[in-house]
């Protein structure tokens, strides 16, 4: 026998799609509705042919049934509804009578928005109409394409599942007390206003024909490893009920990522189909099927997979993970102080199955790479998913072992092991150890760059990271202006003082160059020049890199140069004429040191920020991260802090803390010699992720090294080194040599720290010079007044009025170049190098 068996109603069928009205597109003929077959007109339906059964008040009709059944499944509606007038709630406007074949009958009346209700042709009417009580759609909640949908569903798109709403009728599941007796006839009749009834099915399973079971998670692996793909294209779904996207698991085990040393700090992505996981709310008949790419893998019985524990074909496995669960309320407690700490968390079961506290994503953005969408609360690093809070949080915990990953920043232990959630369990306790207490030592530690963020969410993410200082950049991106309502011209301070955010600028051009702008009290616009990727579609250069900078320094605030040297188009221009504060170096690799040493050599003294970037979910705030010193006698605030980065006194971090002298002078110091000399370096470096190699620079040479090969959590070196002249020197520590240990942010940056440099002046004051750093400078320079005399779209002179007001915008355009020009030959001329 047939799991559901439709009655044929076509003889009694009565009225055609006009009933509908002329812009009805009801479903007709054979159709399938939440995975059950339903006959609406027959099985010989023709177009035009009668296909409802339309019964107004007083009128019935009889229809021979001859079969028992479990369950019997009607596919109905009204016409038209009272609801709309408030009225009308749950009276009786018709009767279904189930005649058995003793003579026995079973009335069972139908209530408006209980068994049946009028489908609702717009907003409004559904909102006034609502959501049946005892009836569903028939249609079933369903997820968005996940790769493609319109611009106008962008926002949207972030909810992933869509609720069901009624393409043309409800359906309503009578239970049959007496399923082993034969109903042999179902008698309708009309008590109010028009019923219109589309089609009936006789469910023959003893199983609610509607699941009413919530989502499970079910394991899917595939048997055939020629089949696998580097990239995730696996497809599930369920024909009587409802799955989630489905989602690469781990491919490490639970112990093996207990033991990683990356705690705290992500793992290594997995973008294949098998294994993964699916959450799946299903009857017990329903059959899941599994599709790669756009073949099919194979079709399991959901309650084979439920009874059993797994069902498999000869290409796939699907297994039950689904333990049960608890909701528990967790505290993440600093171990010294007893104290619930902001801090990021993840949970996941032993298979890898993540279980994210309530309000925040277990998949952010959906496992999708996305920029700019649902930045905020959550980060992602490779395959881990972190939730920030505020030392507590609540949500469901699968039951049995569980398996958590805490992180705060780099100054505290992560915390990443293995806790048990015992059946009634509504509370968990997790302790933190800080290791180290930089502000005690008075360091504080900023992120030089981040975008997207909110100001608040700033301050919550940037607690969650331990860190004192964020800079949120308003930026423009094309069309795209960001967090301008955020800008108030102050520091947003914590309540307990050691957290802040300013809200400034990013302001930018693709040739040029960008520039970070921090401290601002006023806006300086325009934020972005010259068309895309930075500006409008067919802009105009308008502004340079050193109008901003000199904006800024006017109003008290500091001009970094981000991600140096790209674009490397104005910076020389800028550290010639004594525009920039410092550079903001973001990877460890000899192009990015290299670029750096050697303005050093040239005589320039440039202190080292550090920061992220952040522009999207994969990148957690201040993983790269300034650390500043700031003296004792100075209080905590922002000026102090960005007073003390123009001062050199700072190192930055991807997770390694680092100390660095040179006879016993700090980082940012001078230190004068009489003349030649020997010094004494003194460094240390210690990191909660592994380092392979602490190295001391001098003027872009390592002149002193020591590495672990296997990677260590502290590295310390002393030596002594002999000086000819005016020099540089600092520390630098990571991977060994450039063979980066990669993070798992979206680009993949290396774990290492660099300090700003210490000085050394024998028999003087400090200068150095480099004739072919100079020359470099001089040919950026040539190059931009090449790029504004000849490619950059420009106005035709006397149709536009600047912004900075004078008649000439070509030699506003070029004054800072010819004044880079002007420094750069003057400082030739000083060492006798004619120009």
């Amino acid at each position: 026998m047939a799991e559901y068996e439709p009655v044929d109603l076509s003889s009694w069928c009565n009225s055609g799609l006009e009933a509908l009205g002329d812009d009805a597109d009801a479903p007709v003929g054979g159709q399938e509705f939440r995975g059950i077959p339903f006959l609406i007109g027959g099985r010989n339906f023709t177009a035009g042919s009668q296909c409802f059964l339309l019964l107004r008040e007083g009128q019935g009709v009889s229809v021979p049934v001859g079969k028992p059944a479990q369950y019997v499944v009607f596919a109905h509606r009204l016409m038209q509804s009272d609801l709309m007038e408030g009225m009308g709630l749950g009276r009786v406007v018709a009767e279904y009578v189930f005649h058995y074949s003793d003579g026995e009958e079973v009335r069972v009346p139908l209530r408006e928005r209980f068994e049946i209700s009028a489908v609702p042709t717009d907003h409004i009417m559904r909102l006034a109409l609502g959501v049946p009580y005892r009836a569903l759609p028939d249609q079933k909640d369903s997820l968005m394409d996940r790769h493609e949908g319109s611009w106008g569903m962008a926002g949207r798109r972030q909810m992933e599942s869509v609720q069901a709403t009624p393409l043309a009728y409800y359906l309503w599941a009578w239970k049959n007390p007496q399923p082993e007796r034969e109903i042999t006839s179902l008698e309708l009749v009309s008590k109010g206003p028009e019923i219109l009834l589309a089609a009936v099915t006789l469910g023959h399973l003893d199983e609610p024909p509607f699941p009413r079971q919530g989502k499970r998670e079910a394991r899917i692996l595939l048997k055939d490893p020629q089949k696998q793909s580097d990239r995730f294209d696996l497809d599930v779904s369920v024909d009587r009920g409802v799955s989630t996207y489905p989602h690469p698991l781990p491919a490490e085990s639970g112990e093996q990522f207990l033991q990683a040393p990356y705690k705290g700090w992500g793992q290594e992505k997995s973008t294949g189909p098998s294994p993964s996981y699916v959450e799946i709310a299903a009857t017990p008949s329903a059959t899941v099927t599994i599709k790669q790419g756009s073949k099919e893998v194979g079709k399991v019985k959901w309650g084979e997979v439920q009874q059993q524990g797994s069902a498999e074909t000869p290409r796939m496995k699907v297994e039950l993970l689904d333990r049960g669960r608890n909701w528990v309320h967790v505290k993440v407690l600093d171990e010294d102080t007893g104290k619930p700490i902001p801090c990021r968390v993840h949970f996941r079961s032993p298979e890898g199955i993540p279980y994210q506290p309530h309000g925040h994503h277990s998949q952010v953005n959906s496992g999708m790479d996305n920029w700019h969408i649902d930045v905020g609360g959550d980060v992602r690093l490779g395959q881990v998913n972190y939730a920030y809070i505020d030392g507590t949080c609540q949500g469901w915990l699968p039951r049995g072992d569980v398996l958590v990953d805490v992180a705060r920043g780099f100054e505290y232990e992560p915390l990443r092991q293995r806790v048990r959630i015992q059946p009634g369990q509504r509370e968990l306790t997790l302790k933190m150890k800080r290791w180290i207490h930089m502000n005690e030592r008075r360091w504080f530690s900023g992120d030089s760059h981040v975008h997207f963020l909110s100001a608040q969410g700033s301050h919550t993410e940037s607690q969650g990271e331990d860190l004192n200082v964020v800079n949120l950049l308003q930026s423009q991106w094309g069309s795209l202006f960001t967090n301008k309502e955020e800008f108030t011209g102050g520091a947003s301070v914590s309540q307990v003082g050691n957290n802040i955010v300013y809200v400034s600028q990013e302001n930018r051009q693709h040739f040029l160059g960008h520039l970070i702008l921090w401290g601002l009290k006023e806006p300086i616009m325009p934020w972005c020049s010259d068309g895309p990727g930075e500006a409008e579609l067919g802009g105009t250069l308008e502004v340079t890199m050193s109008d901003w900078a000199d904006q800024c320094h006017r109003q008290g605030g500091k001009v970094i140069i981000p991600h140096h040297p790209h674009p490397n188009g104005e910076p020389a221009a800028l550290i010639a004429t004594g525009r920039a504060d410092g550079v903001e170096m973001l990877r460890q690799t000899p192009l990015n040191h290299g670029e750096y040493y050697r303005y050093l050599n040239a005589g320039y003294q440039l202190p080292l920020v550090g920061g992220t970037d952040k522009m999207s979910s994969d990148v957690p705030v201040g993983m790269y991260r300034t650390y500043v010193n700031i003296p004792g006698e100075e209080a905590f605030d922002y000026e102090t802090w960005c007073a003390n980065v123009s001062r050199g006194r700072t190192f930055l971090s991807g997770g390694p803390i680092i100390h660095f002298t040179v006879d016993g002078r700090e980082i940012g110091d001078t230190l004068s010699l009489s003349g030649p000399g020997t010094v004494e370096v003194q460094a240390w470096a210690e990191s909660i992720l592994p380092i392979h190699t602490l190295q001391i620079v001098q003027e872009g040479r390592v002149v002193a090294q020591t590495d672990s090969a296997a990677g260590t959590r502290r590295l310390a070196l002393q030596e002594k080194i002999r000086l000819e002249g005016n020099s540089w020197l600092a520390a630098r520590c990571g991977g060994p040599g450039y063979g980066i240990l990669p993070h798992h942010d979206e680009w993949q940056r290396g774990i290492f720290a660099h300090t700003s440099p210490i000085y050394v002046a024998c028999g003087g004051e400090w200068t150095m010079f480099n004739r072919e750093t100079l020359q470099y400078m001089l040919t950026l320079v040539d190059g931009c007044l090449t790029y504004i005399r000849e490619t950059a779209p420009l106005h035709e002179p006397g149709t536009a009025t600047h912004h900075h007001g004078e008649e000439d915008h070509s030699e506003y355009l070029e004054r800072p170049f010819l004044e880079a020009q002007k420094a750069i030959h003057r400082r030739l001329h000083q060492h006798g190098i004619p120009h």
